[in-house]
């Protein structure tokens, strides 16, 4: 079991050094020793939580290509530049707000350069609101309605006997996101010395070259002009937003079909002739036989609606807002959101491979210590996170092996925040863009690689949006 684990561990490590697809593809060959060297049963991969990933990636890439990204990047700029002095504060707010709408933190590329410009020129120290800016592109990801980690997650629950929708997910998720990146932000108002106080700050600007590069160049959008299609495609994907929340909230105007499936440990049905069958190969054939099979009513999931809604979007754009096809396939929102399915298909495939194979083993170790302290899950999630790189991963990954372990489903819900630590090592794309976009070069990964820009501001995050998750999550369910 520990050589296992190990395997396990290892193939994630290498797969994050490497990073992009490899973090999938190298989780294959931990599956592959898994099954074919030790003999494991292969698990399952999640396939309906890739089917919503790759629909929602593709109606964002479609609307990025539309050039609706860019119409959205400008309006977060021009509430910036409005408002310079408070940047510490808003830019993480901007960041969040673009990841909530869109699903991905891979879309803040273009306003890091312009919240850096903002901090300068106003001569506040850029890696304030940077830091905690880079933090929020990410902490985004479970406030999205069309986020992996949140569809995921209410899948998984549903599947498990939590019956839980995305609305009500985010009602606990945003507003203590909100909390825990608005606690930072203040944390980082004052952080580090002010640049007219910074001796290495002067001492670089003393440079005539360096104080020209520093200061030349303004980064901005505004002078960008956006045109009609691209704003309609905005306006296209924000109401297949609102209709894929209206779905989740009223759920009983989804369509229901008739079903029959088989009764849960029925035997095999022998007929009179001796012929013997399944209780699976009745249901297949809608043969109905107490005891063995029954008949139900089955309502339209949501995570069809999700598919459903975000590719007739995506096809809206396409044929009414001017959207190229092939443009999407070459941003940066449809490549980034396809490594993420590869990542997600390989890490959850390793992962339910070796969980499920020891999922008694684990209740044995584990269930003493959850069953008196539940929370203590979060800290199993924060580490997980801080290996794979990804927060849909996380969830998809372990959420099974925390509900067999006992854990109450409010209590998950409650630190679902938790799911994000990968800024503890600053390797992630965002946070190293952010760094090369400071020019003043104030947001820096240290010496010691964990002394870095990203940690404070990650780490109150973290503490803060958990504790008020989990206040919620107690409060409404």
């Amino acid at each position: 079991m520990i050589i296992e684990l190990l395997v396990v561990l290892l193939a994630l490590y290498v797969g994050s050094r490497y990073g992009s697809l490899a973090l999938g593809a190298i989780s294959g060959i931990g599956l592959a020793l898994l099954v074919f060297g030790f003999g494991m049963k292969p698990g399952s991969p999640p396939t309906d939580v890739i089917y919503i990933i790759i629909a929602a990636v593709t109606c964002a890439g479609i609307m990025q290509a539309s050039g609706g990204m860019d119409w959205l990047i400008q309006i977060a700029e021009k509430l910036l530049r409005k408002h310079p002095d408070r940047i510490t504060f808003l830019a993480p707010l901007s960041t969040f707000l673009l990841t909530v709408l869109v699903g991905t933190g891979h879309v803040v590329y273009t306003l890091m350069p312009i919240i850096c410009d903002i901090a300068l020129k106003k001569g506040i120290r850029p890696e304030r609101p940077c830091g905690v800016a880079s933090i929020a592109s990410q902490v985004g990801i479970t406030c999205s309605p069309i986020a992996a980690a949140v569809v995921a997650f209410v899948t998984i629950s549903n599947a498990n006997g939590f019956e839980i929708s995305i609305p009500q997910v985010l009602m606990v998720s945003i507003p203590a996101c909100i909390c825990g990146l608005m606690a930072a932000a203040t944390a980082s108002y004052k952080r580090g010395l002010d640049l007219d106080k910074d001796p290495e700050f002067q001492k670089r600007i003393s440079d005539p070259e360096q104080k020209a590069y520093i200061y030349g160049s303004g980064a901005t959008t505004l002078d960008k002009e956006i045109p009609q299609s691209a704003k309609n495609a905005v306006f296209v994907f924000l109401g297949a937003l609102i209709i894929i929340v209206l779905f989740a909230v009223f759920q009983d105007i989804l369509p229901a079909y008739n079903t029959v499936s088989a009764v849960k440990d029925a035997p095999d049905y022998t007929f009179p002739d001796g012929t013997v069958v399944t209780a699976a190969a009745l249901a297949k054939a809608k043969v109905i036989i107490p005891g063995v099979t029954e008949a139900s009513t089955v309502q339209l999931k949501m995570n069809v609606v999700i598919q459903i809604v975000m590719i007739t979007a995506s096809a809206l754009m396409i044929l009414f807002c001017k959207a190229s096809p092939k443009k999407a396939v070459q941003g940066a929102v449809w490549q980034s959101g396809m490594v993420a399915v590869v990542a997600i298909f390989g890490i959850a495939w390793l992962a339910d491979t070796y969980f499920s194979n020891y999922t008694d083993e684990m209740q044995e170790m584990l269930g003493d210590i959850v069953a008196k302290y539940n929370w203590s899950i979060a800290f199993v999630f924060f580490l997980v996170s801080v290996l794979i790189n990804s927060q849909g991963a996380v969830v998809v990954s372990m959420l099974p092996l925390a509900y067999s372990l006992g854990i109450p489903g409010p209590v998950l819900l409650g630190v679902l925040p938790s799911v994000y630590g990968y800024f503890f090592i600053p390797n992630y794309p965002s946070d190293i863009a952010t760094v090369n976009f400071d020019r003043s070069g104030t947001t820096v990964i240290g010496k010691y690689l964990l002394n870095h820009s990203f940690m404070m501001p990650g780490l109150i995050h973290i503490v803060v949006a958990t504790l008020v998750a989990y206040a919620l999550s107690m409060l409404f369910f």
